[in-house]
């Protein structure tokens, strides 16, 4: 956005939307925090590029696209609510997800551990599976889009992934020419560089990119320039992620590589397949579901001195370009710690030295009586010192006992909760520092109170199974999922949650697991049996029953009338699960008509009309004077298009 629109906050859109705080700029539009006070809700409020609102084309496509997004309902998915074009800004009104992005938590982190990593990829997976299902391409997958928002009690972190459409309409703008490579570099798939195109198979190379640096910390190609980089996604292979990290696992590296590959029928064919594949990595890997941090509510990560894989900047390259739009970033580098030797006196300063040493000697020896003297001083005042007191023993009281006495003796208690096997609610479990140790009065004692047993969350029927996973391990309990103890359901959204076992509200050990039952959707049905139906009457009945009817060839049969159906592929009553498609197959068998009776000329061109061959027998080759006496095969019956008739004449 340009620095024309800094002044849109307390803009009201539409009589309807405040704007309100920028959230995030980026090279085409602006977020910023805003409210829809006809509802009096909090939003999300994304303004485009003023060079845009004059663009009809991007208007038009713009709203198309938000309309699409707008139908696409997921947990994973940022909702939008609404959009508009009040003739100097185009909008688009969305939930407002409080946390921050992929990118955050990576600039927080570095690389991820796979647990994590794997977490965070399955719920954007599950986004873009959701999306290609309902026909929507993202085409501009990366971290930047992928939101990490607080949910549930305590909060846990939720993937969200923003920005479906949005290159799509950027691309019918006439601001934009077929020459421009719409999306980010350093995640866009070769053919999206070459031709442009964007398709399901393009989002799945961008994840497998956004999951590689998840596990490297580190996109796989830099550059100086935006269009060497994308020279390495045409020209390149995607180097496998244990180049960077040594001992990821082999299947990560193969599933990375697989969804990366430059022809883009050898990669997984969505985001569903891609979903698929990484949950059986994971079920393999003995990987149970993970808490997901939302940026900035963790500590500083370690330095990256104390990390097991450092990254080290690329030779020669000294700002590479990896980020969205060509955004300059420093890889991570192990922080050298500098040992600065003392200074060497000059020539001609050699007293002056020597009297600043003798200064030094005796303020090392002042600072080493000082401290004999306080160690004495700390050693007569008895284990505690003289201004420290132990800590009492509050375990097993109440909070306002516990209270009552840390506060008497001088303390100031700050109480927290954890989940406890044996300990009954309510009543204190232990305190840090602990009892009986020495701390000076006035200071702060942590109270851990127990928040007794845990018990299994409330998840009703129809939770998407990731946020049942989140509750579950908020509970602190395990979630498991079995894939063979899924059941069909007519009323319970494929993939997501039918029931949990045990029941909600049961009281269990703390990690203890509990069972997610999820729907595999309806039951199959049988394909119906149409054969000697006409070819539209059996697509009808297919359609009917929820398959998807195709024309599959013609063959002769004499079973079936001409034209009606002779079989289908699958054959009538098989069991379909996942592929609906249903062939259907047509009788193109010939009826021979009745010619008996009939001049042999009238006989020979009425079997011609239907497709089928005369064959003259008998004395009478005359077609002027003779008339047919007898025919094989009779009237009526069904042959194979351009097959003999044998006619017997006379004379």
């Amino acid at each position: 956005m340009t620095t024309t629109d800094t002044g849109l906050a307390g803009t009201l859109l539409e009589r309807r939307y405040r704007v309100d705080s920028p959230i995030a700029r980026g090279g085409m539009s602006s977020v910023y925090r805003g409210a829809d006070t006809r509802l009096d809700r909090p939003v999300a409020i994304k303004i485009m590029d003023p060079r845009f609102a004059d663009d009809r084309s991007f208007v038009e496509r713009f709203e198309r696209e938000a309309r699409s997004a707008a139908r696409l309902h997921h947990p994973n998915v940022v909702t939008v609510h609404d959009q508009g074009f009040d003739g100097d800004h185009v909008f688009l009104v969305m939930e407002l997800v409080d946390g921050g992005t992929l990118r955050d938590l990576l600039d927080e982190r570095g690389r991820l551990e796979v647990p994590l990593a794997i977490a965070v990829a399955e719920q954007m997976l599950a986004a873009l599976a959701a999306a290609h299902q309902a026909g929507l391409v993202h085409r501009d997958v990366k971290p930047e889009n992928v939101l990490i928002g607080r949910t549930g009690t305590p909060p846990t972190g939720v993937v969200k992934v923003a920005d479906f459409g949005l290159v799509r309409a950027v691309a019918s703008a006439g601001t934009t020419s077929s020459s421009v490579i719409l999306g980010t570099v350093a995640y866009l798939a070769p053919e999206q560089v070459t031709t442009g195109l964007a398709g399901e198979r393009g989002d799945v190379y961008s994840a497998g990119i956004v999951l590689y640096e998840m596990l490297t910390g580190q996109a796989p190609y830099s550059g100086d320039t935006a269009i060497s980089v994308a020279y390495r996604h045409v020209n390149d292979d995607v180097p496998a992620p244990s180049t960077v990290v040594p001992g990821l696992p082999p299947a990560l590296d193969d599933l990375v590589l697989r969804a990366t590959r430059r022809d883009p029928e050898a990669r997984p064919a969505d985001a569903g397949a891609f979903l698929h594949e990484l949950r059986r990595i994971r079920a393999s890997l003995g990987i149970g579901p993970v808490a997901i941090p939302v940026p900035g509510d963790q500590p500083a990560p370690l330095p990256d001195a104390e990390r097991t894989v450092p990254a080290f900047a690329p030779v020669g390259r000294t700002s590479p370009i990896t980020g969205p739009q060509g955004t300059r970033a420093m890889p991570r580098a192990a922080a050298p710690v500098h040992h600065t030797p003392p200074p060497v006196p000059p020539s001609g300063a050699t007293e002056s030295g020597g009297n600043r040493r003798t200064a030094l000697i005796w303020s090392i020896a002042a600072a080493a009586l000082l401290l004999i003297v306080a160690g004495l001083w700390f050693v007569a005042q008895g284990p505690t010192g003289k201004s420290s007191t132990a800590i009492p023993q509050v375990a097993g009281l109440d909070r306002a006992s516990a209270e009552k006495t840390l506060t008497d003796a001088g303390f100031t208690p700050k109480f927290t909760q954890q989940r406890n096997n044996t300990i009954a609610a309510g009543l204190v479990v232990r305190t840090d520092p602990a009892a009986g140790s020495g701390a000076a009065k006035g200071s702060e004692v942590t109270v851990v109170l127990s928040s007794g047993r845990p018990t299994v969350p409330d998840i009703s029927t129809n939770t998407s199974l990731t946020q049942a996973e989140a509750a579950i391990i908020a509970a602190e309990l395990v979630p498991q999922h079995d894939a063979n103890a899924d059941q069909f359901s007519t009323t319970v959204v494929s993939g997501n949650v039918i029931s949990v076992n045990p029941q909600p509200g049961t009281q269990l050990d703390v990690n203890a697991p509990v069972t997610i039952i999820v729907s595999k959707g309806p039951p199959p049905q049988p394909v119906p049996n149409v054969v000697g139906l006409s070819r539209d009457q059996a697509f009808q009945r297919l359609q009917a029953a929820g398959f998807e009817p195709f024309d599959a060839g013609q063959e002769a049969s004499d079973d079936v009338p001409a034209g009606a159906v002779t079989r289908t592929s699958p054959p009538a009553n098989s069991q379909l699960t996942d592929n609906k498609r249903v062939g259907v197959f047509t009788n193109n068998a010939v009826e021979v008509p009745s010619v008996v009776g009939r001049p042999i000329q009238d006989a020979v061109e009425a079997l011609q009309q239907a497709g089928l061959q005369a064959d003259l027998k008998g004395g009478g080759r005359n077609r002027g004077f003779g008339f047919v006496v007898q025919q094989h095969p009779d009237a009526g019956d069904l042959v194979k298009q351009g097959s003999k008739v044998e006619l017997r004449t006379f004379p």
